[in-house]
């Protein structure tokens, strides 16, 4: 019977990234095919895709159309492929909210993303990583599924307690200036290691693994990684 292998997984992803949610839905499915060959420890780091984002940020449509040079059709186009890739991962990016009088959702936006991670760091050193990747999901949650506005801080400190963080040290999170530099230190050391897109995993801290792969092929490479590692 081989070894169990203890492996840590560090994800920079964005709160914002359709992407980073298949990813780790992969990931997910991959860990439940190895089973006791692989233990893994998921932290989530920050990467902002979008850091200049203002405060009222932006249609979703609009804002993938000039920033990828694509039409409306082309758009569109896209969305759609990914959203068949997602169900295939049993990830839903669909609203799943109420609509308003006129029978509509809420528009799909995309907004500034910093105070998320601050609250996502501060998770971490709060409550370990368990709590942390319940958070990420929360997060991803409100913003696909329910259309809330991630950048209001209200909105993140409902998540927090959603999740069983305590509002109020959430609360002082946010306005903590030292996590804001760790969160622009680790976003830093993203372009250092050459991370320029997400998802991105760094398996063990010595081995990336970039955008969100099929789950065959995260189990081939965390097979791999063990081997090399000397672990089974």
């Amino acid at each position: 019977m081989s070894q169990t292998t203890r492996m840590t997984i560090d994800i920079w992803s964005d709160v914002m990234c359709p992407w980073c949610a298949i990813g780790y839905a992969q990931l997910t499915k991959a860990l439940d095919q190895l089973g006791r060959e692989v233990e893994a420890l998921v932290r989530w780091h920050p990467f902002e895709l979008n850091p200049d984002m203002p405060p009222e940020g932006e249609d979703q449509a609009l804002h993938i159309q000039r920033k990828y040079r694509r039409t409306a059709e082309e758009g569109a186009a896209v969305r759609a492929q990914m959203r068949s890739i997602a169900e295939g991962a049993g990830v839903s990016l669909d609203y799943e909210g109420a609509q308003d009088e006129h029978g509509e959702a809420p528009p799909a936006m995309m907004w500034n993303t910093r105070s998320a991670h601050k609250l996502l760091t501060w998770a971490l050193d709060e409550a370990g990583p368990r709590v942390q990747t319940a958070l990420k999901l929360a997060l991803f949650a409100a913003h696909f599924n329910q259309r809330r506005n991630v950048s209001d801080p209200q909105v993140l400190l409902d998540v927090a307690a959603e999740v069983g963080l305590h509002r109020e040290a959430a609360r002082a999170a946010l306005a903590d200036d030292e996590l804001e530099a760790r969160v622009v230190a680790e976003e830093r050391q993203a372009w250092d290691m050459n991370i320029t897109g997400v998802p991105a995993m760094v398996l063990n801290g010595k081995f990336l693994v970039p955008g969100a792969q099929s789950p065959e092929t995260y189990v081939n490479v965390l097979r791999r990684v063990a081997e090399k590692e000397g672990q089974v």
